[in-house]
């Protein structure tokens, strides 16, 4: 009987949660070949973000690419998140860096171009998912 019950809770916690679930879209600009993939990683908050530690981290093919733009999707809960973008050339899921530390593969973050040289902070580049509501993404990527 207890079995029984935990089982139904359970389930029901998962249909609770895929109903909360809202789709984004993210909408990636200036990709600059079709060589290696996209890494999304999607962050909380600045420390994790700092940290490296992302809550979640997609890899994408690189499909559909039109006029440099492609399309992805995502479910979140909702609630506040950031996603930093990797157009990782040579799929070794690592950034490569040239001699001076100067990134050799793109970058980018949820609707805000970073120009700056330095990391940004999350607060630059947050979004909130609210219930009920559609949410699109931009990330322009920056190649240096």
């Amino acid at each position: 009987m207890i079995k029984k019950v935990l089982s139904v809770q359970i389930l029901l916690l998962l249909i609770f949660t895929d109903l909360n679930a809202q789709n984004v879209e993210v909408i990636i600009k200036g990709i600059r070949s079709d060589k290696g993939h996209i890494g999304i990683g999607v962050f909380k908050d600045d420390p994790t973000f700092q940290k490296e530690e992302p809550l979640l981290n997609k890899i994408f093919v690189k499909s559909g690419i039109s006029n440099r733009e492609m399309e992805v999707r995502f479910s979140l809960e909702p609630g506040i998140y950031g996603f930093a973008l990797l157009d990782d050339e040579n799929s070794d899921g690592l950034m490569e860096y040239n001699f001076l530390g100067i990134p050799k593969e793109g970058f980018g973050f949820s609707d805000y171009y970073h120009k700056g040289f330095t990391k940004p902070k999350f607060d630059s580049f947050k979004f909130r998912i609210v219930p009920n509501q559609k949410r699109t993404i931009t990330i322009r990527i920056r190649y240096m």
